[in-house]
Parts: structure tokens; C-alpha cells; sequence
């Protein structure tokens, strides 16, 4: 979206300077691309949309702010879903981003530019966020790794808001040692930001080398049924079969309400939309239509005009959810299944350490395949959404390939298990090639 080249050398030059005091930290000097959600003071943040074409951010997120202390280099921020919102990276104003090893194929989204950067390697890492898949999706899709922390444990400030229960920052990376270096610099407690959990953060590198051996990892039965790719099924297992060899025990376990994760984030999450949106209105910031006769023509107008379809669809559907005679049918029903899908995964890590299953039901689909289909676009995060609703850390690592696509492995821990996940994938990473991939037009 923005190639911050002056940027870029001020802070090379700095980085160079550290390195000569001896003051260089692991990330002192390392090129990262930025997704276009986290406001960055003095560049153009644009969260994908025409609504924010013309935004330049006053302030720093802090997550952009714990990069440049730890002496990182941005090259420039990433194309993305607008505001967020999608599964392919489609919808963004500027157009669609496409997978670096079929340009014809969708990178996944939301972050599907931080992925396609990555997978290309045009960065060695880059951020993204997570609202219902949205990591780790297309570091599915694209054949990386990515890591959704969990929520809470990376600051919201200043990472434009898509759903607040939800939207969780994290990093995206080749491997998960990688992520486990950038996991150290993003999180932490942020008085900024209400919903930033105030508790110790561990040494994510601390633990990479752990063995697996008794390892308990459970396989939701409801994962690996109807509309999952049968090759995508085989893949998954295979890479199951990795860990049985590393020392782990498969395990099987249900989780009887992932159904209905699908149907009630597509309450909350355009509920919230709704509410965070509203900001917006042409008076303020961003987009602001021409000639407005009045104040009600403007904000019609401005919105009418600055957003996009999926944008507008998402928050007639909230605020059709939250209006009254509709909020406790729809809004406060949504939040009580989300308590009961919440619930089934307590259960289940009473009797295991980890969850695995695919990433996603398909590798990645042509660009427009599901333009016109919506609810088909959804379920392309049937597997990844319930982690959102419940506030889990997840990740994906790549597992292999069908017909030269990749297929990603879903990592679900329990609550302030990063590390643990990290180790978990870092381990299979050491006995397979799958990770050190790289598409043939970029190689």
C-alpha cells in the first residue's frame, strides 16, 4: 500500500549506529512489513479503505511503537481486507491481492498482503491480525506461519478496530522461531489499551527445543467431516503422523457446539463493526463527500461513498442485530453460544495439551471464485473462527501441498500458551522442509 523508503533508511542508519555501540537487540536492523490496520505517525494508514485514503495516523499503535525500540526496519504496509473484513483479500479499495505461488488464487485475508509479502519473500516477517481466521488463514493459504495470540496478550492501541472482543494482533513469519522473536517484541501489558491483560509474558524462544514426548494433542471430530478437501484431510493427517514419530499421542475429542461458531460470529463481529464504525461519519477524519446539502446528506453521503460492499454489508447486519425488538433474539443469544463454545474447549484441555486440525477446508481458491457468494466466503474460516470467540491463542504452520498449493496445520493452545505452540510447531518445523518452501515465480 505504502513503501516507507525514507522511513526505512532513517532507521537502517540508526540500527547501523546500534550495532556499532554494541546496543543491538535480536530485531535491531530487521526489514518488516506492517499491515495497513496499525496507525503509524506521519504514514498514510489506510485499513484497506477508501474511507481512510486520505489518513495520515498522529500517533504511533504500539505495536508499531515496540518494533521501532527494538530497532526493526519497516518497509511499508500492507494490503488488506477492508477494515478487516473478508477471507481473500478482495476487498480492499486498492485491489486484490494474489498468492504468490498461483497469481491467479486468492493469499486469504484479511492479512493476506502481510502473507503474500512473506511467502514471496519480499519480507523476511510482517504483522497481521486476527478477528476470525484472519492470521491464520492465509499464512495457510500462502504457506507460512503465523501465530493468533491470545486475547489480550498484544495491544489493541491504535490497530483500527474491527470487532473489539475479537481483533488480536500477531506475527507472521517463515518459521516459528521467527515468530517467537517478534510474539517477544509485540507483547505485553499496555495501560492504552482496556482489554491489555496485565501478566508476565514469557521468553517465547525460552522453550523452542522442548521434546514432545508424551504430548497429548486432541483431534476435534468435527474438523476432519463434511466439506473438508480430501486431499486437504490426508495432508493434515500426514503431518499428524509427524508427531506421533516426534513422541505425541493423538487423541480424539469433540467440541459439540464448533457448528454454530460460523452463524454467531457473524452476529458479534458485525454488532461490533457497527458500533466501531460509526466513527466515521466525514466530520472528523477520512473521507468526506462533495457538496453535502446537510449534516444527514453528509454522513449518508460520506459513508455511501467511502465504504465498500462487505464493509456495508457487515454493518447493516450489526446494526440490524443490535436495534430493539432484534438485541436479545439475535446480539445477546449470539454471546451465550459463544460462552457454550468457550466452555467446550475447557473441557477438552482437561484431556489434552494441544488441538490440531486443517487450517482451512481448501487450499487457496481462484480470485472472484466466491465474489458473489458470501456466506460461501465465510465458511472458508469454519476451522479458525471459534478460536476468536473463545479468546484461545492459534496458529498455522505449513504442512504440506496439493497440486502444488499449500496446506496449512492448525495449532489451538490453551490461554497464555504461546510458547507452548511456538515449541510445538518449532519441533515439527526441525524435522520437515515444509516451511523453507518457496514459490517457483519468486525462488
Amino acid at each position: 500500500m505504502t513503501v516507507t523508503e525514507t522511513e526505512a533508511l532513517k532507521q537502517a542508519e540508526a540500527a547501523d549506529k546500534q550495532r556499532q555501540n554494541g546496543n543491538a537487540n535480536l530485531l535491531t536492523g530487521i526489514p518488516l512489513a506492517q499491515k495497513d490496520i496499525f496507525t503509524t505517525l506521519g504514514v498514510k494508514t489506510t485499513c484497506g479503505s477508501k474511507m481512510l485514503d486520505n489518513f495520515i495516523a498522529p500517533y504511533n499503535a504500539t505495536v508499531i511503537e515496540n518494533f521501532n525500540q527494538a530497532g526493526a526496519v519497516m518497509l511499508g504496509k500492507t494490503n488488506m481486507d477492508e477494515f478487516a473484513m473478508g477471507s481473500s483479500n478482495e476487498t480492499s479499495f486498492y485491489g486484490a491481492v494474489k498468492n504468490p505461488w498461483d497469481l491467479e488464487r486468492v493469499p486469504g485475508g484479511s492479512s493476506g498482503g502481510s502473507a503474500a509479502a512473506v511467502a514471496a519473500r519480499l519480507a523476511p516477517a510482517a504483522t497481521g491480525t486476527d478477528t476470525g481466521g484472519s492470521i491464520r488463514q492465509p499464512a495457510a493459504l500462502c504457506g507460512i506461519t503465523g501465530i493468533k495470540p491470545t486475547y489480550g496478550r498484544v495491544s489493541r492501541w491504535g490497530m483500527i478496530a474491527f470487532a473489539s472482543s475479537l481483533d488480536q494482533g500477531g506475527p507472521m513469519a517463515q518459521t516459528a522461531e521467527d515468530c517467537a522473536l517478534m510474539l517477544d517484541v509485540m507483547a505485553g501489558f499496555d495501560s492504552k489499551d482496556s482489554t491489555s491483560m496485565d501478566r508476565p509474558v514469557d521468553d517465547h524462544t525460552a522453550k523452542l527445543n522442548d521434546n514432545l514426548k508424551g504430548l497429548k494433542i486432541g483431534l476435534p471430530k468435527e474438523y476432519f467431516g463434511e466439506g473438508l478437501d480430501a486431499d486437504v484431510e490426508q495432508t493434515v493427517q500426514d503431518a499428524l503422523n509427524v508427531y506421533e514419530s516426534l513422541g505425541a499421542e493423538l487423541v480424539e475429542i469433540s467440541l459439540p457446539n464448533s457448528h454454530l461458531a460460523v452463524p454467531v460470529y457473524y452476529v458479534v463481529a458485525p454488532a461490533e463493526c457497527s458500533s466501531n464504525l460509526s466513527r466515521f461519519d466525514g466530520v472528523r477524519y477520512g473521507y468526506r463527500c462533495e457538496n453535502p446539502t446537510d449534516l444527514t446528506d453528509l454522513y449518508t453521503r460520506s459513508r455511501g461513498e467511502g465504504f465498500g460492499d462487505e464493509v456495508k454489508r457487515r454493518i447493516m447486519i450489526g446494526t440490524y442485530a443490535l436495534s430493539a425488538g432484534y438485541y436479545d433474539a439475535y446480539y445477546l443469544k449470539a454471546q451465550q453460544i459463544r460462552r457454550l463454545i468457550s466452555n467446550d474447549f475447557t473441557e477438552a484441555f482437561e484431556k489434552v495439551d494441544v488441538i490440531m486440525g486443517p487450517t482451512a477446508p481448501t487450499t487457496a481458491f481462484k480470485l472472484g471464485e466466491k465474489a458473489d457468494d458470501p456466506v460461501s466466503m465465510y465458511l472458508s474460516d469454519i476451522y479458525t473462527i471459534a478460536v476468536n470467540l473463545a479468546g484461545l491463542p492459534g496458529m498455522s504452520i505449513p504442512a504440506g501441498q496439493v497440486n502444488g498449493m499449500p496446506v496449512g496445520l492448525q495449532l489451538i493452545g490453551n490461554y497464555w500458551a504461546e510458547s507452548r505452540l511456538l515449541n510445538i510447531a518449532h519441533q515439527y518445523q526441525q524435522t520437515t522442509e515444509w516451511h523453507r518452501a518457496i514459490p517457483t515465480n519468486f525462488a
